[in-house]
């Protein structure tokens, strides 16, 4: 028996947007259609430009690997029941369910020096994980998903200052996608934790430092790290006042030590670098949910799929409102023409229903003026061609800009 959804429900959201579907033969992975395509696109687009202004490199490591790699990074033994493995003996292997061990083998065959110090590299990643079936819930838990996954592989001198550059940019980032209300969470090592007590104090007490300096009030969440290491949590609440914890930064002694990645200090001696584990998104999939959870279909313009539609009266007016529509599109606004047969009323009705920022209705008067009359989610004007294409960009296209890097 199919549930039956609230028509706020991302799920229900996504059918209605045409953005993604899922199938029995596939559980918890998502096909994805061309407009749900675009917004996946957009999330991306927006983690490759933060992740540029922050001094990463960019790069993509393998899906399949064997388990000695999982044994050393800890996760066959406190993850294993999660893991997607196959294959016999020594050719044993499993799918990542994340991105950490393939970023190692990065940074230990570059055989860095202190002056390469801090490596930032990032990866949108897709990872597998087998959840219980009972825990999958549409966009929100999948276990086929893509983690914008990054490290900062550093000196431990120089942990301090790449969290905080991490904590006092994220709340920048949220704020373009219309999220301001933010809290912050401290989780502290679990029962099942990896590496010795000293490593853990000097981590969870590097990360309350952090946040103290930032002037951050946080909540204390025993048990709750990594495996591996402490984290922040940032949790997103939306505007029903549901709590999303979305972007977090780990530290790590421990890993770097267990597949022995080390840096040349300026006396020659080979130190061990420290790891931190960060993602703006978490997972973008779950992301686009938590959007669509807070907006509806009212998605901001510049995460739209489609950001204008283009309604012509008649079919006499097809031809000027596809000129219309190309000139939309030269200025990089994703515009579509509503050239069904249904009635003029009916197109601009599902314009709305399909979470349309903006319409352009296209009839005799506009023709002969040389005008367009744009219909808003709030608002209606008139304006000449030229212009309403330069204001439709600007529109479209605004949003808060990140920070500049530091």
């Amino acid at each position: 028996m199919n549930e039956e959804l609230s028509p706020e429900d991302h799920r229900a959201l996504a059918a209605r947007l045409d953005l993604c579907h899922f199938e029995e033969d596939a559980p918890a992975m998502v096909y994805w259609h061309p407009r749900g395509w675009v917004l996946y696109k957009l999330l991306e687009d927006a983690a490759r430009e933060h992740v540029r202004a922050g001094g990463y490199r960019e790069v993509r490591t393998p899906q399949l690997v064997r388990r000695a790699v999982w044994e050393k990074s800890g996760h066959w033994g406190t993850f294993h029941d999660a893991m997607f493995a196959c294959g016999e003996g020594a050719d044993e292997a499993a799918l990542k369910p994340v991105s950490c061990p393939g970023h190692i083998h990065l940074v230990k065959r570059m055989a860095p020096s202190w002056r390469d110090l801090p490596i930032r590299i990032a990866e949108l990643g897709l990872v597998h994980r087998d959840e219980e079936s009972g825990s999958l819930h549409g966009l929100m838990r999948l276990r086929q998903f893509t983690q914008d996954d990054g490290h900062i592989f550093c000196s431990e001198e120089q942990v301090a200052g790449e969290i905080v550059g991490f904590c006092s940019e994220l709340p920048a980032f949220y704020k373009r996608f219309g999220f301001s209300d933010i809290s912050i969470a401290l989780s502290l090592r679990p029962a099942n934790h990896l590496g010795d007590g000293a490593q853990w104090d000097r981590a969870e007490a590097a990360l309350a430092a952090a946040l103290d300096q930032l002037g951050l009030p946080y909540l204390v969440q025993p048990g709750a790290g990594a495996i591996y290491g402490p984290k922040i949590e940032f949790v997103l609440r939306d505007r029903k006042g549901r709590a999303w914890q979305c972007g977090t930064i780990q530290l790590d002694f421990v890993m770097p030590q267990r597949f022995d990645v080390r840096y040349v200090d300026p006396n020659g001696d080979k130190r061990h670098v420290v790891m931190l584990h960060r993602a703006l998104f978490g997972s973008l999939e779950r992301f686009l949910g938590v959007l669509l959870e807070q907006h509806g279909a009212a998605l901001p313009a510049w995460l739209a799929p489609d950001q204008i539609a283009v309604v012509p009266v008649t079919a006499a007016h097809h031809a000027y409102a596809q000129r219309i529509a190309d000139d939309l599109a030269a200025a990089g606004l994703r515009v579509r023409v509503a050239a069904q047969n249904e009635s003029l009323a009916k197109r601009i009705k599902l314009a709305h229903h399909d979470g349309v920022p903006y319409q352009i209705v296209v009839g005799d008067r506009e023709m002969a003026d040389g005008t367009l009359a744009i219909r808003a989610r709030e608002a209606q004007w008139w304006a000449p061609v030229e212009l309403a294409v330069v204001d439709l960009a600007q529109r479209c296209q605004s949003r808060p800009r990140l920070p500049s890097a530091q």
